[in-house]
């Protein structure tokens, strides 16, 4: 028997307030975060909230915070459609939630409640760089596919054991830590949406929704192919069964 639906939906609420709250907090608080110290505070912010909450509601949810997890996870099987329906409204609400409360906290938008945002002329090294939409699409698109690989890998297989919300939360981590100062790596349309929607700033708001949404659900294919064909091959490694005696 399936467990009733409201605490999933109000652990997957709390947990994504929680994210935007915290994670987005943080980068309103330090402030663009391109210098190495204000990237790893933003990752290590967003990364440890993953972590905690997935430690706490795990065992409810799944502690997934992010609709594209949950689409992803729903491409490969692992929870009902009705149930993921009700996780994503569920994050969005949380989401959208969690950035209001931000701004009330913060005395309004000038921060700009850590909103992601594409880079314009960003200096690395001897050069600078522009991020295109599309280049922007195939980053957000990317890190959503690691996440949700290492979500379905550890969590929903099982294979990590307890330390799956360790693996998620370092693994969120790490994305941000590579690409907060190129698309604000929020890889997570509850985490964009949330602070687009206390500045009333939409801009790109459909790369950030619909990228990571792509990554989750190639994610979710190459997870089942691989299971396939791990499954295939310990067929073909099998010993053949012992012939049977001959009647005497």
């Amino acid at each position: 028997m399936s467990k009733p639906i409201a605490p999933k939906l109000l652990a997957e609420f709390i947990g994504t307030f929680a994210f935007v709250f915290i994670g987005a907090g943080a980068a309103a608080v330090i402030g663009d975060g391109t210098g190495l110290n204000g990237i790893a505070a933003i990752a290590f912010a967003h990364g440890l909230t993953i972590m905690v909450f997935a430690f706490a509601y795990g065992s409810i949810s799944g502690g997934h915070m992010n609709p594209a997890v949950t689409v992803g996870v729903l491409a490969a099987g692992a929870i009902r459609v009705g149930d993921a329906l009700g996780y994503i409204v569920s994050q969005l609400v949380g989401g959208i939630a969690g950035a209001l409360v931000l701004r009330a906290v913060l005395g309004g938008t000038a921060t700009g409640l850590g909103m992601p945002q594409l880079a314009q002329g960003l200096v690395l090294g001897a050069t600078t760089v522009t991020i295109t939409p599309a280049a922007g699409f195939v980053i957000e698109a990317a890190l959503a596919f690691f996440l949700v690989t290492v979500v379905l890998s550890t969590a929903v297989a099982g294979r990590a054991g307890n330390l799956a919300p360790l693996a998620i939360g370092m693994t969120v981590t790490l994305n941000i830590i590579m690409a907060a100062a190129l698309t604000g790596a929020p890889f997570n349309p509850a985490r964009a949406l949330g602070p687009m929607v206390a500045t009333g700033n939409f801009a790109d708001a459909w790369l950030y929704t619909i990228a990571p949404v792509i990554g989750a659900v190639i994610a979710a294919f190459v997870h089942l192919g691989l299971r396939r064909l791990a499954h295939e091959d310990r067929i073909g490694t099998q010993a053949p069964a012992a012939p049977a005696a001959p009647a005497e």
